[in-house]
């Protein structure tokens, strides 16, 4: 073979190469392109999205110093989309004592004292208060969903949120006349023309620590759905607001108050629960992604 006809089949050979470089390349990028445009999951059904949830719910307080705060309620949401939530839930709620309380009501003597700083079992015990109702106005985040497996065979879709709002409460509290003598902690009473000074003793000053409160609250947590219209919905949440559970001088300045100038025993205090309620949503049929 001589030079020109070599030199001629070895330009055929790249021109052909280059060609068949180019032509995958170009088809490469169209099937990325398309890809790329492509929804991440057909056919996903929309578990949330523009539906209604109600969730009849048990809640537990899980921090509280003097009285545990159990109840039952309802929470009612409604899905704006997969991701944004509007909701309102409200809880109805029974005291119980915690093992602090029982361990201070045995220290304490059975009656008052006027030479002592301790008070009795009932003084104590009176100035507590408990929170029969509270609630929460919020906006919900529902960041991360998905899908579990179990052995390759059991699937169950999940989704993980975050709630931002406003809490409310009532407060109670209970001090009969008998205990709660004091009618003017803190300031001296004018009796005719002699001045009666301020007793200096909170164990028989009213707790002060009923009413209602409005804060601030949050709540994470998780829906695990066990069909397209239930989920068991578990929850911590954070109602955040003025209290003071002990209704007692928190302030150690001889009395017990709600007054800036005189003295305020109360404090911004984070009240957790954690929840637990079975979801349902409505309509009970979802709709699918193309």
């Amino acid at each position: 073979m001589n030079k020109p006809t070599m030199f001629l089949l070895v330009g055929a050979a790249l021109i052909s190469t280059l060609g068949a470089s180019q032509s995958n390349a170009h088809a490469e990028g169209r099937r990325q392109n398309n890809l790329a445009k492509d929804v991440a999951v057909r056919h996903r059904r929309l578990l949330v999205k523009n539906r209604f949830e109600v969730t009849p719910l048990f809640e537990s307080s899980i921090d509280a110093d003097f009285q545990h705060t159990v109840g039952g309620g309802l929470k009612l949401e409604y899905h704006l989309g997969d991701m944004f939530s509007i909701g309102i839930l409200g809880v109805g709620s029974t005291s119980l004592h915690t093992s602090l309380v029982d361990r201070v009501v045995a220290t304490l003597p059975d009656k008052p004292s006027t030479t002592s700083k301790d008070p009795s079992k009932d003084q104590f015990l009176d100035h507590l208060n408990s929170m029969p109702l509270h609630g929460a106005a919020y906006l919900s985040i529902t960041p991360w969903y998905g899908k579990l497996a179990a052995f390759s065979s059991a699937y169950v879709a999940f989704d993980f949120y975050f709630q931002a709002g406003v809490s409310f409460a009532m407060l109670k509290s209970t001090c009969p006349t008998s205990v709660c003598t004091d009618t003017h902690p803190g300031t001296s009473i004018m009796s005719g023309m002699d001045s009666i000074p301020a007793d200096n003793d909170p164990k028989n000053d009213p707790p002060l620590n009923d009413g209602n409160r409005v804060g601030l609250y949050l709540g994470g947590g998780v829906h695990v759905f066990l069909s397209d219209f239930l989920a068991l919905d578990l929850t911590v949440r954070d109602y955040a607001f003025s209290d003071n559970p002990s209704g007692a001088d928190y302030n150690a300045d001889g009395f017990v108050g709600t007054s800036a100038t005189l003295g305020d025993d109360n404090r911004f205090i984070h009240h957790l629960f954690f929840g637990a309620g079975l979801s349902i949503f409505l309509p009970t049929t979802v709709k699918r992604t193309p």
